[in-house]
């Protein structure tokens, strides 16, 4: 306790959590599987563009960690409260469609890793998977920040893994960062273009952006500012490992495949080239990075989930059947895909497509909320703020409709 009896206050880093919890996110596979063909297909040269869309990611996670502690509530609440009728109705299936769509991603990952580990069969790594919900509701008998510690040690795994690919690797220093903060002019190439616009329209994806508008709520109780100042904090820090991460994805691949001629479009071709390449160290890196990619990915999409559909159905749900739907909802259809051959990779880029058309009902309610002052109070972000997260809103629309027109007509 502090003088007269006031509580003490609490010290910055009790507010590091919810920004690691999200940052997974930006490290899933299948961000994995875009930074591998941008590397190995234009070397270095992209680099610039993971450094581009990590900035994008902290604008908009800062943006959604100031509404979540400004008002008290997450951005499905919001949601629900400002868009009743059948308008919500609307809204709220275009979420729990792309958090299907997101989990379906986010598992496959995990289920090529138990592959190319074990040498599970896909399908049956596949349900595998589920038991990963079961995970969440142990994990929550302990609080919020055990989960977030699960989540920031499995994150520590995957930076842990490209520390040691990276070391193998062996890239030039100074190269590695005249492109991490200059533009290429490969970018007038079309097909780098449509490569780094993959990377920058998948980055912003709608399921981090409801949860940590929900997860900054667990550090409420003092000066709003005091504790947005903190949670930034932990934003930015969170969100500078995942970009360093997806760094060293693409660095490795341009170091590795790039340099002996090798395109990489599959993980699991990527798994099995590292072998006469770096040798058994660096696959098997690679395989426990790509597991905890998908481990934790499942984990903050399914708690994101559970986010959409008590916010906009303003109820508690029963967390472990609404998780158990959400998983079965996306292994089923997944399952028969694999049973048919269908490429694990073709159904990640199938799920970005779905995720890309419902990302504009994300980020519009977004810049709407967190620029009303009845709504801000003193949290509202100064005009240059708001400019620029409007003028990057529109941009992700642009590469995401962009994307979406390619794939359907690819």
């Amino acid at each position: 306790m502090g003088l007269l009896g006031t509580p003490k206050p609490r010290p910055w880093w009790w507010y590091l959590g919810p920004g690691f919890l999200v940052s997974v996110g930006y490290m899933d596979p299948g961000n994995w599987a875009t930074s591998l063909e941008a590397g190995s297909r234009y070397g270095y040269r992209l680099l610039f563009v993971v450094t581009l869309s990590s900035a994008m990611a902290v604008l908009f996670q800062a943006i959604a960690a100031r509404l979540g502690v400004a008002t008290g509530k997450d951005l499905a609440e919001h949601m629900r409260a400002h868009y009743p009728g059948a308008w919500g109705r609307f809204l709220f299936l275009t979420a729990f469609l792309a958090m299907v769509a997101t989990d379906l991603a986010e598992f496959m990952g995990m289920a090529v890793a138990l592959n190319l580990l074990f040498g599970l069969p896909l399908v049956l790594a596949a349900w595998l998977t589920v038991l990963d919900v079961f995970l969440i509701l142990y994990l929550e008998r302990f609080g919020f920040r055990a989960l977030e510690w699960a989540i920031t040690a499995l994150v520590a795994v995957i930076g842990l893994a490209y520390v040691v690919e990276v070391a193998l690797a062996r890239p030039p220093a100074l190269e590695l960062v005249r492109h991490l903060f200059l533009p290429n002019a490969a970018l007038g190439d079309a097909g780098a273009l449509y490569v780094a616009l993959g990377i920058l329209g998948a980055t912003v994806m709608p399921h981090n952006l409801f949860l940590h508008s929900a997860q900054v709520k667990t550090r409420l109780g003092e000066g709003r500012k005091r504790v947005y100042r903190f949670l930034l904090l932990d934003t930015v820090l969170a969100l500078s490992g995942a970009w360093l991460v997806n760094a060293a994805i693409l660095v490795v691949a341009a170091s590795v495949f790039h340099t002996h001629g090798l395109v990489i479009r599959d993980l699991g071709e990527a798994y099995r080239t590292l072998v006469p390449l770096l040798g058994p160290l660096a696959a098997f890196a690679f395989g426990i990075g790509l597991l905890a990619s998908g481990l934790s990915s499942t984990v903050t999409g399914t708690l994101a989930m559970q986010v959409v559909v008590e916010g906009f159905l303003g109820a508690k749900a029963n967390r472990a059947r609404l998780r158990l739907l959400t998983r079965i909802l996306a292994v089923l259809p997944a399952s028969l895909a694999l049973t048919l051959h269908a490429s694990p990779m073709a159904l990640i880029v199938f799920s970005q497509v779905l995720l890309s058309l419902q990302l504009p009902f994300t980020l519009f309610p977004l810049m709407r909320f967190s620029g009303d002052p009845n709504l801000m109070g003193s949290l509202l972000g100064p005009s240059w703020l708001r400019l620029l997260g409007w003028g990057a809103t529109f941009l992700v629309l642009g590469l995401n409709l962009y994307l979406l027109k390619q794939a359907l007509g690819s």
